[in-house]
């Protein structure tokens, strides 16, 4: 019999607010000590050897997910400036390969698309390029050597004759920055920067470098001008930020009008803009910060002057949009879309000739246009009259802006998709209303959207909430009314929304028989903001209630029963999961947790972390309100570990993850073990919170982790 490792007890004591705590596994936490890198391999190991019986299948729904995967492909090339710019995927490779080819004129608005192939996959020996292609960066050759890579900055110059990239090989989320020739030239750049954040961009002129740096807490917190060319040493701090629970991101606008740098943390927002014809000069603060108020803003031109659009909710639970002069931006302010209890409006992109809106209603996510006059924005205009809503034929739809760089453009690109139907990318031409389909993902393999079926369920919280439930399925595999085995998937925390999405590797599950759920609970935002505030700080528990009402409602309807329910959450999702094995652990038949948020209270008690202090406004202050750290530690999963009925538990984590750090599942498993559970840890040794880069890599990290949970469902192992 297979003997799980040791994990010797080394006790260290935790005091706050006259509650002492022994923790015998936070000696875990130096991942320095050789000792706990053994722990962690030993643990591997164990996991190996207990999921043997699995390599079969976790292969073979490897070679499903490459087998449905067009691997030789291309996006959407996007038009930006004189060039229609695309990334590559090829056959065998891990990364993308970044490209571009020249625009046939300032008219020329139809994406090139690829020659006519025979068969229906590209390969290596049928590589293709398009007429006059440039490759600008090969991420495969930058990852050589290297067992994790990351691309966090990636920006060209206007004229597009300087490429900026910056690239992580530790997946600890801090970039080296470097600048390359584009143009042909013989210009070499000696620039290297290090240490900086993701985001970094050039200024309208091609001139400089804007970015980020972070703090020891990992926390971008000063922005920085380089002027390329130069030594990094001679860069000019732009802006820091003192206060620990804002994070630094600069970029410009649309129009190339502004250069702008924002700062948020969990519920409040400050913007500075800044000439983009004087990038050294001052920036100049939009509205003030107001502890709670979040805004955006977006520079429009109306009437021949510059106005500034923002999204904000002073007042207005849900957001408004204004618009104010871009010269006097605290002065006053036009009302263009009002409040509203029904809608939550969530961002506003400008163009030179309309506007594009995206709100969520019914817990789904919309998108609607406003075109603008010839003489711009009038001073009495609201889109009230001339806002035109997308309608797709689709119950549950995810729609989205896509990536729309161009201000003169007039089109804009919209991306679409559901639980069934795989990612679509249209343009729409704004002028006429008609949709141009440029790309649905190819899913290989004769996939049939019209075998599944996805649909909306609705159970009742204990305190008669409705709570949304998305199901999908393969309709001739599934019946309704008969138990089948179900993958339970939440999240619900800062507001995220988990929309409908196609996934390749999901089909291995429903080509199972499983039906896979979401959990709408409340921490997320489909309902709206005040779905979000009901679930934070003091009212976090409901967030967990809601989880368990909605795995109630499968079993009672007969959906699915107890010994073929597994709950699967990541990160603050892996904290929901965790909170679940305590709360309820007799629902569920295994727990996938994926770099779990399992001891919150001693990461959040310690400021020291990234993360701690922007996280309190998510989960309040345990260091100085001791009613927060005693809700914390009421529903800490770590701090509840008891003597239970606990399922299998599967937790992954990653070693350089500096989001959730991986003691925390370490610490998690060793505690059930102590407490008569069986989990499993399998740490990745070599990537950060997104787990393991590169696609292959992260296909195989899915197809075992899919493998565990069809086990665990008791789902047929062979499919089809």
């Amino acid at each position: 019999m297979l003997t799980p490792p040791e994990t010797p007890k080394r006790p260290t004591t935790r005091e706050h607010h006259g509650d002492v705590v022994v923790d015998d596994y936070e000696w875990l936490r130096d991942k320095d000590d050789p000792e706990v890198i053994a722990h962690l391999h030993a643990e591997n190991a164990y996991t190996n050897a207990r999921t043997e019986h699995l390599a079969v299948l976790t292969e073979q729904i490897f070679e499903e997910i490459t087998e449905r995967t067009k691997e030789t492909d291309l996006s959407v090339p996007t038009r930006e400036g004189d060039w229609w710019y695309f990334t590559r995927t090829v056959e065998g490779s891990q990364y993308g390969i970044h490209c571009r080819v020249p625009a046939a004129g300032p008219d020329d608005w139809e994406p090139p698309v690829l020659p006519e192939t025979t068969g229906d996959e590209l390969t290596d020996a049928s590589y293709a390029p398009l007429p006059g292609e440039q490759v600008l960066l090969d991420e495969n050759a930058e990852a050589e050597g290297h067992d994790y890579f990351s691309l966090g900055s990636f920006d060209i110059t206007p004229d597009g004759s300087t490429l900026l990239y910056a690239v992580d090989v530790e997946g600890d989320e801090r970039y080296t920055l470097r600048l390359r020739a584009l143009d042909g030239s013989s210009r070499t750049y000696d620039d290297t920067i290090e240490g900086t954040a993701a985001g970094a961009v050039f200024d309208p002129t091609g001139r400089y470098v804007f970015y980020a740096t972070v703090d020891e807490a990992w926390r971008p917190d000063t922005i920085w001008r380089h002027e390329v060319g130069t030594e990094a040493s001679a860069d000019v701090r732009v802006f820091t930020e003192p206060d620990e629970r804002f994070w630094l991101g600069v970029g410009v606008t649309r129009s190339r009008r502004f250069l702008v740098i924002e700062a948020g943390s969990n519920v409040t927002s400050e913007t500075w803009l800044l000439d983009a014809s004087d990038p050294t000069g001052e920036f100049r603060v939009v509205w003030p910060r107001k502890d709670g108020v979040e805004y955006d803003v977006e520079h429009v031109v109306a009437g021949g002057k510059d106005r500034l659009l923002i999204v904000h909710n002073d007042g207005a639970v849900n957001f408004e949009l204004v618009s104010v002069a871009a010269s006097d931006p605290q002065g006053p302010r036009r009302m263009l879309l009002p409040h509203s209890e029904a809608v939550r409006l969530e961002a506003v992109d400008a163009f030179r000739d309309f506007v594009a809106l995206e709100y969520r209603r019914d817990g789904l996510p919309r998108v609607a246009i406003a075109k603008l006059p010839p003489a711009g924005l009038p001073a009495d205009a609201t889109p009230d009259d001339t806002l035109h809503e997308l309608v797709f034929d689709e119950p549950l739809i995810s729609v989205a802006v896509g990536s729309n760089p161009d201000w003169e453009q007039p089109t804009l690109r919209i991306e679409t998709a559901s639980f069934v139907t795989p990612p679509t990318v249209t343009d729409l031409v704004v002028a006429t209303g008609e949709r141009r389909l440029r790309k649905q993902q190819p899913v290989l393999g004769g996939y049939d959207p019209s075998r599944y079926t996805q649909r909306r369920e609705w159970a009742t919280a204990s305190d008669g909430t409705r709570i949304p439930i998305s199901l999908v399925y393969r309709t001739d595999l599934v019946e309704l009314g008969t138990p089948a085995p179900t993958l339970l998937y939440g999240y619900g925390s800062y507001e995220f929304s988990v929309d409908p999405a196609f996934a390749i590797p999901r089909l291995s599950l429903l080509d199972r028989g499983m039906i896979y759920a979401v959990a709408h609970v409340r921490g997320g935002g489909e309902m709206g903001r005040l779905w979000y505030e009901h679930g934070k700080r003091l009212k976090k528990r409901a967030t967990f209630t809601d989880f368990v009402a909605v795995a109630e409602h499968l079993v009672d309807n007969d959906i699915t029963a107890p010994d073929r329910l597994v709950a699967h959450g990541g990160s603050a999702g892996g904290l929901l999961v965790g909170a679940v094995a305590n709360l309820a652990p007799r629902l569920f038949s295994g727990i996938l947790a994926r770099v779990p948020f399992v001891d919150p209270l001693t990461s959040i008690l310690d400021p020291s972390l990234p993360l701690t202090v922007i996280e309190w406004d998510e989960w309040g202050n345990p260091l100085d309100d001791p009613e927060v750290y005693a809700y914390m530690k009421s529903y800490s999963p770590y701090e509840n570990v008891h003597e239970n009925h606990y399922p299998p538990i599967l937790a992954i984590t990653s070693l350089n993850d500096t989001r959730v750090l991986y003691v925390e599942p370490a610490k998690w498993v060793a505690k059930l073990r102590d407490a008569g559970a069986d989990p499993l840890l399998k740490t990745e040794m070599a990537a950060g919170h997104g787990g393991s880069s590169g696609r292959y890599s992260a296909w195989r990290e899915r197809a075992f982790a899919y493998a565990w949970v069809i086990d665990r469902a008791r789902a047929h192992p062979s499919g089809e």
